[in-house]
């Protein structure tokens, strides 16, 4: 599929009306046609009972970040959803900051898979601390 022309504004009009990633203090680092970064600073009210990051604030990183890589490979007028997704924690998520890597392994009509990477940042330093495999839906305009 080739990616439209404006899929970065797209994806950053988009982003900006999801009031969850503003609450999270979720930015946008990367868009490029099938890949995005989405970065995030640590905070102790989004950890669980031992200080690290909660695992469904990681698996949010990393749906949202693999939802829109595959929206910038969709056509102008259609939408995303997720459909399903995996996440494997590999290690605690402990950091000053995080980063959610998504990249599309393959772009269909109406399904694209995606994984996505988390990484939490510490000391200057990078650790993978999550894995995600998912499939995003494109929702088209039918008229």
């Amino acid at each position: 599929m080739t990616p439209p022309d404006d899929c970065e504004a797209r994806v950053r009009a988009s982003f900006a009306r999801q009031t969850a990633m503003a609450t999270l203090g979720v930015t946008i680092a990367h868009v490029a046609p099938g890949e995005v970064e989405l970065r995030m600073p640590y905070r102790a009210d989004l950890a669980q009972q031992h200080g690290y990051l909660h695992a469904g604030v990681v698996a949010t990183l990393a749906d949202t970040a693999s939802g829109y890589a595959a929206y910038t490979l969709m056509p102008p007028g259609a939408d995303v959803v997720s459909v399903e997704f995996k996440l494997n924690l590999l290690a605690p998520a402990l950091g000053d900051a995080f980063t959610a890597r998504a990249r599309v392994k393959r772009s269909g009509r109406t399904l694209s898979v995606v994984t996505a990477d988390v990484f939490a940042h510490r000391d200057g330093t990078e650790r993978l601390v999550a894995t995600l495999q998912g499939t995003m839906m494109a929702l088209v305009e039918r008229g």
